[in-house]
């Protein structure tokens, strides 16, 4: 039996593939931004909190680690309503990106920090630097460095996990190929031109998350591979 592909009709919806584009660019820069917030602050929290604190955010991290990401987000869009809360497709996306992403950052930002020498602490602690400018100014900086290529692939798979937000009507690349089969039936061609784009924003965002933090967090020229 002869298959005849026609990339050219779902081609021919590049508005709804480019918008899908766009959406999965939005929802990986903006959980991206707030995760990495969130996973420093853990993870400084999880290695110099208070005992209670660290069982909180182990609590946290074990949880979101240990259980799928397409659950997290039905919690958050189905579940959170009955408690009140109801937030959007979009709103409820960022959400459960961060979520997932801060539980990870964590541990790996967690990792650097363990990393860093005793004699380095020692070292800072002896110029009378406050708790938080030991951490800001000395910990964290070479922790990031030693992690960033970890820190990266994360946030490749949030972004490509963030195919699942279809599921609740955002929309987001996948929902875009979902949209365009439904309307022409071509979803073998949908799904490969699908597969090609994310293939190529997965790599683009590792060479230009590489860049930034050769440029902007670590002040090198160099950069992860």
């Amino acid at each position: 039996m002869r298959i005849a592909l026609d990339f050219q009709a779902v081609l021919a919806q590049w508005p709804l593939l480019l918008k899908g584009v766009g959406w999965t660019l939005a929802l990986t820069a903006v959980a991206t931004v707030i995760g990495l917030v969130v996973g420093i602050a853990c993870a400084w929290g999880r290695s110099d909190g208070p005992g209670w604190l660290r069982g909180l955010i182990g609590a946290y991290v074990e949880s979101i680690r240990n259980t799928p990401f397409i659950i997290q987000l039905f919690f958050i869009f189905f579940g959170l309503p009955a408690a009140g809360f109801r937030l959007s497709p979009e709103v409820a996306s960022v959400v459960a990106m961060v979520v997932n992403l801060g539980a990870y950052a964590t541990e790996i930002v967690r990792a650097g920090i363990r990393a860093t020498p005793r004699g380095q602490l020692e070292a800072a602690i002896s110029l009378a630097l406050t708790p938080t400018q030991v951490f800001v100014r000395v910990v964290l900086p070479p922790a990031l460095r030693k992690v960033w290529p970890a820190m990266v692939g994360q946030i490749i798979i949030v972004m490509l996990g963030s195919a699942v937000c279809g599921q609740i009507s955002t929309e987001e690349l996948s929902y875009a190929a979902n949209l365009i089969q439904s309307r022409n039936f071509r979803a073998f061609e949908s799904y490969i031109i699908a597969t090609v784009l994310y293939l190529g924003l997965a790599v683009g965002l590792r060479y230009a998350l590489n860049w930034l933090g050769a440029r902007f967090l670590f002040g090198t020229h160099g950069g992860a591979r």
